[in-house]
């Protein structure tokens, strides 16, 4: 006989809301960051940072940086999964917006290799590779923590709002370069690239507002309380808290 969900209360609706738009506007926030990356290598990169090579060779190493966040974003999801199980899922998304805000900022902010030579390419490079981190361990952690505080028959529409944030984050980072390139060419090039990369950090800012008032989901609190932690969650995955999304997953 099939079961029926029990309903849930005003105040469990409220906090499953509250979760799906928090991460819904961290997704926002770190797509549009990544995104933004992608198109001032396309447009201001070369220029900025490899200005001694050819031109083509330039936006071919502006490219490569790009890519850098692509390849560390496994290494982002396999460390906050980690101490996501660990230490809590909130503690770790908060974490990952700080990283990948911050990061965005200081881009903003970084010498052009005229001003500091080959230093500002490396750094540009590590600031990308810290991007990927922290959306590697950002877009897991969000669609998760969805999941397990939604209830049992609304877990995909829940789990899907992190992912309205992929379009939205490439829209909004679209309509600031869009801004920006209405400035003279010298303005743009010397400074106005910049602005989309420090105006982020107003975003980042109400993401965090957002993210620090929703609470640890019912699985991870039965987890803590069971003090039932994996010193190496990776390594298993434990069917016995009644709530946990294995055991869950597990009796269906």
């Amino acid at each position: 006989m099939a079961t029926v969900a029990a309903p849930e209360s005003g105040s469990d609706q409220s906090e499953i809301r509250r979760v799906a738009g928090a991460s819904l506007l961290g997704s926002v926030v770190e797509w549009y960051d990544f995104f933004l990356y992608g198109t001032m290598a396309a447009l201001v990169f070369n220029g900025q940072f490899f200005p001694t090579v050819d031109p083509l060779v330039g936006t071919m190493l502006s490219f490569a940086t790009f890519a850098a966040g692509f390849v560390t974003r496994p290494l982002g999801g396999f460390i906050f999964g980690h101490f996501g199980d660990r230490v809590g899922r909130k503690k770790m998304l908060v974490l990952t917006m700080l990283i990948m805000g911050l990061s965005t900022f200081a881009m903003g902010l970084l010498p052009n290799y005229a001003a500091i030579g080959v230093a500002a390419p490396m750094l540009l490079l590590l600031l990308r590779m810290l991007q990927g981190i922290g959306l590697g361990g950002e877009w897991g952690g969000a669609v998760l923590l969805c999941v397990e505080h939604a209830p049992d028959d609304k877990r995909g529409w829940f789990s899907s709002w992190p992912q309205l944030g992929v379009p939205i984050g490439l829209l909004t980072s679209t309509l600031a370069v869009t801004a920006v390139t209405q400035l003279p060419e010298d303005d743009f090039q010397s400074w106005g690239w910049r602005v989309p990369f420090l105006v982020s950090i107003v975003l980042v800012a109400v993401g965090l507002v957002i993210r620090l008032k929703i609470d640890e989901p019912p699985a991870f609190k039965e987890i803590e309380e069971a003090d039932e932690k994996a010193a190496l969650p990776s390594s298993r995955c434990s069917a016995s808290t009644p709530r946990s999304p294995c055991s869950r997953w597990a009796r269906e």
